[in-house]
Formats: C-alpha cells, sequence, structure tokens
C-alpha cells in the first residue's frame, strides 16, 4: 500500500514515526508556515549510514540490517543521514513530506537536527505526521535522518522534501541534564549495534532507550559522562539504543519526550515499571522488565572506566543537552586517561573514549605532551578534580583559564 505523507509546519510536540496504519495525510490547523524547500538526495549511501540501501533513489533496509544489541528485539533497524543542508536564514522548524511504501509491522520516521557549534549538534528531533522537528535552537546548517524498521517486510521511501521555517525562539541549557540511573553490563561482543558497530571485547560506548541521542558510528556527537559511586567517571559516545525500550528518551521533559509523558523528567519508564509497576510492569514491547535499567555501558567502560563488578546506579550527564566549550577525544584507538591532575603521573581517575565528546570547564597549564593533536602543555579540566591533555582533544574553542 502506498501513501504519501505530508508532515505540517503546525508547531507542537517533538515526535514522529510515519506507518502503514495511518489513514492518510493529515490537515495542519491553520495556517501552515512558509519557508525555504528541498529535495533530499536519496541515492548516495555512505559510511555514515547503517543497515540500509539505496536502488535508483529508493531506500530500504538492507538484508543485513542489524537489530540493535541493547534492546534485544527482533526489529531490524537502518539509518540513512544526509549530508548537512546550508539555509539562507536561520530556522528551528523543520517540516518533511515522505512518498514511502510501509508494509505492517515496519516503520519510517524522520529526524532532523540543527548545528550549534564546531562538531556540535542539537539533539535528533523527529518531524512526524502531525508536526514538524522543532529544534531547541534557531541555525542556519541542519541534517535529516532517516531511520527505517522492520521486524519482517522492509518500508521503502521514494522521496523526501523538507521545508525549514522559523518559529518560537529557544535557548539551550548552559549545563547538561544529569540523572542518577540505574546501570547495566552489555556484553554482546561481536553484536552490531543500532549504529552499525560491531562489539569489541572491552569496548567502550554506551546504550540509551531512544534514537534520538544516537550517534554514528565513529562518532561523539552524542556522548554521556557516567560517574559511579567510587568517584571514577568515563566518557564516552552513544552507539546502540536500549535497554529495555527504543523509544524513551527519559532526560526530555514530559512535554517534548517521545513516550510515556506521565513519568517524571529522568525516570526511565524500565525503572518505573519495574519499582512501581508501570506499564504492568513490561517495557513497550511488552517484555516483562527484570531491572530498572535506564543505560547499558559497553564491557570496557563498565570493568576498565569505571571499575564497577556489577549492575549499579550511576550518575549520567547528557553533554549535547549542555553549551560551552567542547572537544573530542582522538586517539589511536584506545581510551584516553583522565587524570586528577594537569600531569601524565596523577592519579587515573577514569577515561574518556576515542570520539567521546568532553564539555571543558576551564584550562591550566601542566606536564607538555605530544599526541594526535601535535605538542601542548595544555590541560582541560572537564569535571571537578578531572583533566585531560589538550594533545588528545580535538575543536576546543573558548576555554578559559582555571
Amino acid at each position: 500500500m502506498t501513501r504519501r505523507y505530508l508532515l505540517p509546519l503546525a508547531v507542537t510536540t517533538m515526535t514522529a514515526v510515519l506507518t502503514a496504519g495511518l489513514a492518510g495525510a493529515p490537515t495542519a490547523t491553520g495556517a501552515p508556515a512558509t519557508g525555504a524547500s528541498w529535495r533530499a538526495d536519496l541515492s548516495i549511501v555512505d559510511d555514515d549510514d547503517s543497515g540500509v540501501t539505496s536502488d535508483g533513489g529508493t531506500v530500504r533496509l538492507d538484508r543485513a540490517a542489524p537489530t540493535p544489541a541493547s534492546a534485544r528485539a527482533a526489529v531490524r533497524t537502518g539509518f540513512l543521514q544526509l549530508a548537512p543542508h546550508q539555509l539562507d536564514t536561520p530556522a528551528n522548524t523543520v517540516a518533511a513530506a515522505v512518498r514511502s511504501t510501509v508494509p505492517n509491522g515496519a516503520e519510517v520516521a524522520v529526524d532532523v537536527r540543527g548545528a550549534v557549534g564546531d562538531d556540535q549538534w542539537t539533539e535528533w528531533v523527529e518531524a512526524r505526521p502531525d508536526a514538524p522537528a522543532v529544534l531547541p535552537t534557531a541555525t542556519t546548517t541542519v541534517q535529516v535522518r532517516l531511520a527505517l524498521t522492520a521486524e519482517k517486510q522492509s518500508p521503502e521511501v521514494r522521496e523526501l522534501t523538507l521545508t525549514a521555517s522559523t518559529t518560537k525562539t529557544f535557548t539551550t541549557q548552559a549545563a547538561g541534564l544529569s540523572y542518577r540511573i540505574y546501570a547495566t553490563r552489555e556484553g554482546l561482543v561481536g553484536g552490531t549495534t543500532a549504529n552499525g558497530h560491531v562489539i569489541k571485547s572491552r569496548d567502550h560506548f554506551v546504550a540509551l532507550p531512544s534514537r534520538r541521542g544516537l550517534a554514528a558510528n565513529n562518532s561523539g556527537t552524542y556522548s554521556v559522562r557516567v560517574c559511579a559511586s567510587n568517584g571514577r567517571c568515563e566518557w564516552a559516545p552513544v552507539w546502540d539504543v536500549g535497554p529495555w525500550n527504543t523509544k524513551d528518551d527519559y532526560w526530555n521533559p514530559s512535554s517534548t519526550r517521545e513516550m510515556w509523558k506521565d513519568l517524571p523528567q529522568g525516570k526511565p519508564e524500565a525503572q518505573a515499571a519495574y519499582q512501581d509497576g508501570y506499564n504492568g510492569g513490561k517495557d513497550q514491547f511488552g517484555r516483562t522488565v527484570a531491572n530498572p535499567a535506564g543505560i547499558d555501558l559497553a564491557d570496557g567502560t563498565f570493568w576498565d572506566g569505571l571499575q564497577l563488578a556489577d549492575n549499579s546506579w550511576v550518575t549520567v550527564t547528557y553533554q549535547w543537552t549542555g553549551s560551552g566549550p567542547a572537544g573530542y577525544v582522538r586517539t589511536a584507538g584506545d581510551p584516553l586517561n583522565v587524570r586528577s591532575g594537569a600531569t601524565s603521573t596523577a592519579t587515573q581517575v577514569g577515561l574518556a573514549a576515542n570520539y567521546a565528546m568532553v564539555r571543558v570547564e576551564c584550562q591550566v597549564t601542566g606536564q607538555s605532551v605530544t599526541g594526535s593533536q601535535g605538542t601542548s602543555s595544555i590541560w582541560y579540566r572537564i569535571a571537578s578534580g578531572k583533566y585531560v591533555a589538550k594533545a588528545y582533544v580535538s575543536g576546543v574553542s573558548g576555554a578559559t583559564t582555571c
């Protein structure tokens, strides 16, 4: 069954899924906004994409499309991440018109994000049939991502047209959102994450139960700082979707949360189901929730970064929800040591995974170090009592002296 879904420009919430169950194109309420429109090029699949193919501009799931390892759900998932699009004037709202075929049990979603600085982006926000994607700030650079999922037969997307406009002005939080969350060890070495990464022994990444904060493979655009009660922290990219749920962006306020809007901000649905019997004690797939986990940690993050011996409550800061100076760890592959002072002889108090985003509080002069970014005696303080050498961090601008 083929339908064309038009996503109106009325400004409401920030969620969307295009499914075969929709009864046709919804009608916008009120006069639609006007703005710059462009048609997406669906013919190119490159290294930023995973689990999809394109034949003559028709996008569908690859036969080998992965099922997100952390979610433990048999739903194939693929992403087509389009090239960033430059706008003539700043905009914070993007609507989409999609021409697609979506079989039963399949979904097509359009995610949008905006550039907010060098190598920094807003969270992915969905454009849906009854509302466009509304970004937290106006920007002249937007990027669009198609998300395809299927239990069996793949959906097909043949055309995608975007329209950008400007509505209410939003501001970005100065400090990133932070919550105390129950963490479990993902394991699953040899499995494939939602972004196409093949899990290695003692790997360094995390999984969150929503693709809104999912980074592309070998990217740290969406990263978290995870700190244990023993004082150790790891900065790690978000490379998988799970545990338990796949549409639970619990760190967002209820007005923009994709599902479970009646839950308090910062409380994962799995935690509510396990502790309070919420949703009958089940996740979005109807499975009985066996623990309150809101984050999965790869083995290296779990054992080496945080030095945990068992599943544990941790404090998670969602790096992309903040603002201010930030950079990205660049090593030959191993995580970067986080020290208690500005010298390589200071106590190691955590790790920063390769590709991870780190927020920089300030900088100090310390031991001269040679690394992937050259030689420097500058060290960045990325949390109280935690420092990394500038020689291994790219892209930091505007850091002040401590």
